[in-house]
């Protein structure tokens, strides 16, 4: 087994779930009672610490580390995240994986509200991408943030938030890291999108926050 794809094991495990087809459901309460879901909602959060989350998290010199798309399905409400894979996870599951319960919830301008369902599908039908490590944006595998803002790029044609650089991060502490996910390269014109810079978009709007 390649070194990353070990790595990717260890930090990110996880499978996918298949897709359901309820995209539309009443607001209802999460297991964090303050939070009311909606459908299309962006989900932000700080995951444990680990050599990954300590490397997003001090290169982009922020606490979000990983991030999602409420949907609904047959069981009620999920995450539709590439963690591990591209897979959909429970809410409350979700919620409890994050560092200190900490999470933020964003939402689209609701001149957007018609295109949600095909956000949604538009994620869903990459249910079972693995997790790019690489942090590439091919389609071959996912990650966090590249699975929303390809999402809602392929729903509504434009972009979410600003596509950056590695050089332009805070990359120099984190270059062991970098170069060993990286196969020993160090891309640094490769372009990106953060959940930094994905929560910074101007088409979406914090509702909630707990801790971030």
């Amino acid at each position: 087994m390649k070194p990353w794809v070990l790595l990717a094991f260890v930090l990110l495990s996880g499978c996918a779930r298949p897709a359901t087809s309820q995209d539309a459901a009443p607001v209802a309460a999460a297991s964090e009672a303050e939070y009311q879901p909606q459908v299309g909602d962006v989900v932000f959060q700080s995951l444990p610490h680990s050599t990954l989350t300590d490397t997003i998290e001090g290169a982009t010199k922020s606490p979000l580390s990983h991030c999602g798309l409420i949907a609904y399905g047959r069981g009620g409400w999920v995450v539709v995240e590439a963690n591990g894979s591209v897979k959909e996870t429970k809410l409350d599951r979700w919620l409890a994986q994050g560092r200190e319960g900490k999470f933020a919830a964003y939402r689209f301008a609701p001149k957007f509200a018609d295109k949600i369902p095909q956000m949604i599908a538009a994620a869903r039908s990459r249910l079972g991408k693995p997790y790019d490590l690489r942090y590439e944006l091919d389609d071959r595998a996912l990650y966090c943030s590249e699975l929303v803002y390809k999402a809602f790029q392929e729903a509504t044609g434009e972009p979410c938030g600003r596509l950056v650089k590695l050089g332009e991060l805070n990359w120099q502490p984190y270059e062991r890291v970098i170069r060993y996910l990286d196969g020993g390269g160090l891309p640094l014109e490769r372009e990106m999108i953060t959940p930094r810079d994905l929560a910074e978009a101007e088409q979406l709007k914090p509702v909630f926050r707990k801790g971030l």
